[in-house]
């Protein structure tokens, strides 16, 4: 064999070599991405038995940090003006003094709520402590620490149905990746198990859906910089036009 033929020889199972390596990384990377996505199926069913308990949800939010679907939703949150402004300066976390919202105007939205939350028992720390040193953790942060200030704006009850609702605007505004989950769980239990009822859950979510296609994104706001304005001030700038308040799903029922 020639120096030329051992040459070529070489650089054939070199070749070979690397496409092998390349193989096996792509096979690691789709067996990875399956036991993402069974644990998270995992999750979304035990969110369900659990009806909602809050740690059972933030299991499944944080299992999406460090994932394909969260780069994609912090690219959408990016390209929103007031979400690429928040990230960048990283808006310190939600902190209500629920005890001095009780004295604004009963109009305003810290007034609204406080409301919520001690009508409905809420702990307004009640959110998990996370880190916020990277952008995923700092989003996770901000959309979980914010979630029931989209109820008083948006105007959905606590409620399953309401819940969904509220959650298909931020799945729908930055394809929050937890949030879809879990609308697209509620819809697909409900017709399963409670078809009688699938209207008004359908509903809900596609109400949701759509104030977040005409309104501004909700994860982006700064609400603690507005708490003693006007509730209908909110909403007017928001784009909010029809909240969901006076339906079976909304926080007026």
């Amino acid at each position: 064999m020639t120096a030329a033929d051992l040459a070529i020889t070489s650089n054939g199972l070199r070749w070979l070599w690397l496409a092998q390596q390349q193989q096996a990384l792509a096979v690691m990377a789709r067996f990875k991405t399956l036991l993402q996505t069974l644990k998270q199926a995992r999750l979304v069913v035990e969110v369900g038995r659990q009806k909602g308990e809050l740690s059972s949800v933030a299991d499944l939010v944080d299992s999406f940090l460090d994932t394909p679907q969260m780069e994609a939703c912090l690219k959408r949150f990016r390209a929103d003006p007031d979400g690429g402004a928040l990230l960048e300066e990283r808006y310190p976390p939600l902190q209500p003094d629920l005890e001095q919202m009780q004295q604004l105007p009963t109009n305003s939205l810290g007034f609204q709520y406080a409301r919520l939350i001690l009508e409905q028992g809420y702990d307004p720390d009640f959110f998990r402590p996370r880190p916020v040193e990277s952008d995923a953790q700092w989003l996770t942060q901000r959309v979980a620490t914010t979630h029931d200030i989209h109820h008083v704006v948006a105007g959905f009850c606590t409620r399953p149905e309401g819940e969904a609702g509220v959650l298909a605007i931020t799945a729908m505004q930055i394809g929050f990746p937890a949030y879809i989950s879990l609308t697209n769980a509620a819809a697909i239990s409900r017709f399963r198990l409670q078809p009688e009822s699938f209207g008004e859950m359908s509903q809900a979510i596609s109400h949701g859906i759509s104030l977040g296609f005409g309104a501004k994104t909700l994860a982006a706001m700064r609400w603690e910089d507005g708490w003693d304005k006007p509730l209908a001030q909110w909403r007017q700038e928001l784009g909010i036009g029809h909240p969901a308040n006076p339906f079976a799903y909304g926080l007026d029922q």
